[in-house]
């Protein structure tokens, strides 16, 4: 089986990352289900799709980006429209899912689809809602310890002697969602006390700890300071442009007041973080890792 795999790939080598793709657009329509109805504490499985009409959606309008194309945005059954968020979501997960695999062995880029997905529905929920569900923070921090143990090259662990592979991958595991979450923590107390007021909330506490299990302490401080610096980024050409043009940029991130109202972006509003881990986060598992940690090693050489 695996020489036919191989020769597939030799042959077509196409084939899998389209695989892959497919495979990730589907998956997106599902993470679609999950970032509308979790925060909502509904079943992510029964009732099927169903239009906000209360119609349902029959398979063949219900298939990953190309329905949203074919139906030009709008419901078969009343002509509601349908937001763009939704195919988005789809492509966004197809193109992760195609880009673990061919950046990494299959089980590895397996773990990474896990990973990932996870990522971008916590990523929708938080935009939405402010929040990040426990199953994307205790829960992703569990998986990615579990897998860490079962697929030790998840951490680079791959000396053959599967056992002590297991050990080290699982110790690093744990070692990232403990430095992750522990570091998030004391930063987030240390800017309270300053601020003296709630600078970030707990969720991102578990959210990086969840990262740390999937990345390691590595991807766990590369995650906090590059979402500081993605959010610094973002926050400012949005203000900019909200400055230059007199109208909320369309793709600025929504803001509260302390209170939980919505407001207008500004210092001193809140602003969900949990997006700018996880593009920070993502970051590293697909492309940064190997400089990141080689830059890391070389400052912990000079102390």
């Amino acid at each position: 089986m695996f020489a036919s795999f191989v020769e597939v790939n030799a042959a077509f080598p196409w084939f899998f990352p389209l695989v892959a793709f497919a495979v990730g657009a589907c998956v997106g329509s599902f993470l679609n289900v999950v970032i509308y109805r979790l925060p909502k504490e509904e079943s992510i499985v029964s009732p099927g799709s169903h239009c906000a009409c209360g119609q349902p959606i029959k398979w063949h309008d219900n298939i990953p980006v190309l329905s949203w194309l074919i139906l030009r945005g709008r419901a078969r059954c009343c002509g509601r429209k349908f937001s763009f968020r939704y195919p988005f979501v789809e492509l966004l997960t197809a193109a992760l899912f195609s880009a673990c695999w061919c950046l990494f062995p299959p089980a590895v880029a397996v773990c990474g689809w896990i990973f990932l997905g996870s990522l971008v529905a916590a990523t929708f929920i938080d935009l939405d809602h402010f929040i990040i569900p426990d199953v994307f923070t205790l829960g992703l921090g569990v998986v990615g310890v579990l897998l860490s143990l079962a697929v030790p090259a998840l951490h680079g662990e791959s000396t053959g002697f599967f056992l002590a592979d297991s050990l080290r991958a699982g110790v690093a595991s744990l070692l990232g969602l403990l430095v992750g979450s522990g570091l998030v923590l004391w930063i987030a107390l240390l800017a309270e006390a300053v601020l003296k007021k709630e600078a970030m909330g707990f969720g991102d506490v578990k959210f990086v700890g969840a990262i740390g299990a999937f990345c390691g302490w590595q991807g766990a401080v590369f995650s906090i300071f590059g979402g500081a610096v993605v959010g610094t980024a973002w926050f400012a050409v949005a203000w900019i442009w909200q400055k230059i043009s007199g109208k909320a940029s369309p793709v600025a991130p929504p803001s509260e007041t302390p209170e939980g109202e919505p407001t207008a972006l500004a210092f001193g509003a809140h602003v969900p973080f949990g997006p700018m881990l996880a593009i920070a986060g993502a970051s590293y598992f697909l492309y940064f890792h190997a400089w990141v940690d080689a830059w890391l090693h070389e400052v912990s050489v000079l102390f």
